[in-house]
């Protein structure tokens, strides 16, 4: 496989793309309708298009729809830095101010969650709510690993981590993700998702996608940096400050929509992010789904997001 251009990511569908000025760096978004504004925020190795299920149907329900590239992905800039909380919250907030809204609707996948829960405790005026997709609060994980460590368990959060500790050397992660034409990134989303997903020609369509995104320059040694920030802040002063900055209850109402089978982020894990979770939140358990609902079951997914909104 030749290295790809990242404009290959700019797909054409019933959605528009350009690129946006926010924090100081060029994010490149696919929109669609008009409304109140949600912005979609997808996880590791993915990009905008994790969201096509969610980006049509929402927009078709009365919401200015936006799916963004985050730092590091698909078309958007890969800075040699800025993938700590701070800044990626920042982009998120400034994102929100620079499509000329007051407050959007986020909405993220596992780490896109986490950004989304981060920006609504650093910047709570432009967030109207938090829906999480496969993820938890950022300090209900760090409690989590803190208290299983790798001792034998059914049920281990360290162990189904196991891919942040890996991740910290220096270069090795970066030629395990793209050799092969990136085909452990199609083995990771093969080992996270449900029994049935990863049977479909849908999943085939999305593993060709993602493989070939993580080829693009930058976008793989962008990725892992967002583990390394969050493993080695740990042992920083930068990580207690972010501990105080996330650890009240936001003010913004939370959906968590979870698999019952994510291997992931394990369900006993979201459920102990309801101490951070605003007024009106829930939790949707799906059964039989891993980690990725919105592309294991989209239609679910949309339909818990459309009634969340709707009251949100």
């Amino acid at each position: 496989m030749t290295t790809p251009d990242p404009s290959l990511v700019r797909i054409d569908g019933p959605w528009a793309h350009r690129d946006v000025s926010a924090n100081g760096i060029r994010l490149h978004i696919a929109e669609a309708g008009s409304g109140p504004m949600v912005l979609l925020l997808h996880g590791f190795g993915q990009f905008w298009w994790t969201w096509r299920h969610q980006l049509t149907a929402l927009a078709d329900a009365g919401y200015h729809v936006v799916a963004a590239d985050l730092r590091g992905y698909g078309d958007s800039d890969k800075p040699p830095r800025g993938y700590d909380a701070w800044t990626l919250a920042g982009d998120v907030a400034g994102l929100v101010r620079a499509l000329g809204e007051r407050q959007a609707h986020l909405v993220g996948h596992a780490w896109g969650g986490l950004l989304a829960w981060t920006a609504a405790a650093l910047h709570p005026r432009v967030v109207a709510s938090v829906s999480v997709l496969g993820g938890a609060h950022p300090l209900a994980l760090r409690t989590a690993i803190a208290r299983t460590g790798f001792r034998r368990r059914r049920s281990n959060q360290t162990r189904a981590l196991g891919h942040l500790f890996r991740f910290q050397v220096p270069m090795a992660p970066e030629k395990w993700l793209t050799e092969n034409d990136a085909a452990n990134v199609e083995a990771l989303l093969r080992a996270w998702s449900g029994p049935y997903w990863a049977a479909t020609t849908d999943f085939d369509t999305s593993a060709a996608m993602f493989r070939e995104a993580m080829l693009i320059p930058g976008v793989a040694h962008s990725a892992l940096e967002y583990y390394r920030w969050a493993f080695r802040a740990q042992f920083r002063g930068e990580g207690r400050r972010f501990v105080n900055a996330v650890g009240t209850r936001v003010e913004a109402p939370v959906l968590q929509i979870h698999g019952i089978a994510d291997p992931c982020v394990l369900l006993e894990t979201a459920r102990a992010s309801a101490p951070w979770r605003g007024p009106h939140s829930r939790l949707a358990e799906l059964p039989e789904i891993g980690h990725f609902p919105q592309l294991e079951a989209p239609d679910e997914t949309t339909k818990a997001l459309l009634d969340f909104l709707a009251r949100a």
